[in-house]
């Protein structure tokens, strides 16, 4: 299950899988600004193509979907 990142609450960070962002969430990064960061690893910029992308973080191993 995934949930967009642009929701109020904060989230944890590495708590699930699979991440839906939109435009607004570019440059994409892993920890994405909206999570918890007291137990994530080091902020890592991650390519993803602006039309329907994917990326992997390489630490954690989330996967972003692009979504629009």
């Amino acid at each position: 299950m995934s949930r967009p990142l642009s929701e109020a609450a904060p989230i944890p960070a590495n708590a699930e899988n699979r991440y839906e962002v939109t435009r607004r969430d570019l440059p994409l990064s892993c920890p994405m600004p909206a999570m918890s960061l007291w137990n994530s690893h080091p902020k890592v910029y991650l390519p993803i193509v602006e039309d329907g992308g994917e990326s992997v973080c390489p630490y954690c191993g989330a996967h972003y979907v692009l979504r629009d």
